[in-house]
């Protein structure tokens, strides 16, 4: 059976603290979802297993730069349930669009912000209410239908394309961070394995990134990055080192579809070894864009508060994007069908999953609008925050492209057709700004998401589904 590996096991490594194996479970047929691999400045939970049913039950090397040779940032901004459709679309098209009651916090940046109206992800418009438009979000493919054993999203998320095109000009390829943990077991209502509802990035067809839930091991993990140390990476290496055994005696333990996963975990933690071993080489011309020191970290490693929380979260994309450890992120507000309770916005009470069940009833749709109006605020919080930080004669938001959108347009009927999508930058001048974007029915999401990757530097055609890309959003 396996045992996590003592310290006194390995004396000739410092640190067991920082980075151990915590198993819960002490049975060959259980483990613990809260299973994780801890590390100085990193946090790798483990994939979704087989093994962890029964508890549950029981329970081109360059990149795009602007005319000024700014590096361009891409990242994508998850949230769940939809958005309440009489308070989110703009009358008018173009340049003087007004500002609707859910798109009001984003006055501010109006000239940096595009609205998109009658886009479509094709592709989730089968099975479920949630989990195919949530794996499918960045990748506008059709997931296959598992409890769990078979994930399978059939695609590449597009945040993961441009952090392939992206990886040798930064230290970290890309960070994927969320708030809730991995939801596992199945929901029987559609017979999908909940795990479908944690991720939005994919690395490729079965292989759905780990998100980091802590802000403070973010921090670190990007301090580290900015701040290369010979000594400590030499240290890291040999910690991962030290974890992939740990993790390895695990797998002896596992069934084979487990094996497979765990396989396939492994080559990710291997990734961040070979990382590492590029700083501690020296021959990486990568520097960092700005200073980035500990007086910045966060005060807590977790917040109890949602809103802190969210906030920290949204605060290392910026730092992240501001010292160029990274040109690629992705954020989830929350899991499908996500249960939050919102009780701290006023006149809001019960989870936003029910509350988006509104079934036009007037005080749901109320408070489904401040839920609606709060997450597009803790946006505009970020987008300021970008615009606050200079960057030569412009500032970071003006060399970014921040994704903002839900994978269903309205929580009640679980419409996938003319999704709530926004984005805001202006990617170093190649995409434009300040406008309402109206397409014809049934546009492919995948239409945006070419123009953005093409604007980040992708040499590609097209993307998934796509059949071109938008008029008038390339400059």
């Amino acid at each position: 059976m396996f045992q996590p590996t003592s310290r006194a096991q390995h004396t000739q490594v410092p640190h067991r603290s920082d980075l151990a194996l915590r198993n819960e479970a002490n049975t060959r047929t259980s483990i613990s979802r809260r299973t994780v691999l801890r590390g100085t400045g990193a946090a790798l939970a483990l994939p979704w297993l087989e093994a962890m049913t029964a508890q549950v039950n029981a329970l081109d090397t360059g990149v795009g730069h602007s005319d000024s040779n700014r590096p361009i940032r891409l990242a994508a901004l998850f949230v769940p349930n939809g958005v309440r459709q009489d308070c989110w679309t703009p009358e008018k098209d173009g340049a003087n669009f007004e500002m609707t009651p859910s798109l009001e916090p984003l006055s501010k940046v109006k000239d940096q912000l595009s609205v998109f109206t009658n886009l479509w992800n094709q592709g989730s418009n089968v099975g479920d209410g949630h989990y195919v438009k949530t794996s499918g979000f960045l990748t506008c493919t059709t997931i296959n239908k598992s409890l769990g054993i078979d994930l399978n999203c059939n695609g590449k998320s597009m945040d993961q394309v441009a952090a392939t095109h992206a990886q040798k000009q930064t230290p970290i390829a890309s960070i994927e961070l969320g708030i809730d943990p991995v939801t596992t077991g199945v929901d029987t209502n559609v017979g999908y394995t909940r795990v479908y509802g944690s991720h939005i990035a994919w690395a490729g067809p079965t292989s759905p990134l780990a998100r980091e839930l802590n802000p403070r091991l973010v921090f670190e993990r990007l301090f580290r990055a900015s701040n290369p140390n010979r000594a400590l990476d030499q240290q890291n290496t040999l910690l991962l080192d030290r974890v992939l055994a740990d993790v390895r005696e695990l797998k002896d333990q596992l069934g084979a579809s487990d094996r497979q996963r765990m396989d396939e975990y492994l080559q990710s933690v291997r990734s961040i070894e070979k990382r590492l071993q590029k700083q501690q080489s020296g021959r990486s011309p990568w520097q960092p864009l700005a200073e980035l020191s500990m007086d910045q970290a966060p005060a807590s490693d977790q917040p109890d508060d949602f809103p802190e929380h969210v906030r920290l979260m949204l605060d290392m994309i910026a730092l992240a994007f501001q010292t160029d450890t990274t040109r690629v992120c992705t954020f989830m507000f929350g899991n499908a069908v996500s249960g939050r309770n919102f009780s701290f916005l006023e006149g809001v009470s019960g989870g936003h999953h029910d509350t988006s069940h509104h079934q036009n009833d007037q005080n749901k749709l109320d408070a489904y609008q401040k839920i609606n109006r709060w997450h597009v605020a803790q946006y505009a919080y970020l987008l300021e925050k970008l615009q606050s930080m200079k960057e030569g004669e412009g500032n970071v938001l003006d060399n970014s492209m921040i994704l903002y959108g839900s994978g269903l347009r309205d929580g009640n009927s679980h419409n996938p057709h003319n999704l709530p999508i926004l984005v805001g930058g202006a990617a170093g001048g190649r995409i434009t700004t300040g406008k309402h974007f109206r397409q014809n029915s049934e546009t492919p999401l995948a239409n945006l998401y070419t123009g953005m990757l093409q604007a980040f530097g992708c040499e590609i055609n097209g993307f998934a589904d796509s059949t071109g890309t938008l008029p008038g959003f390339r400059s």
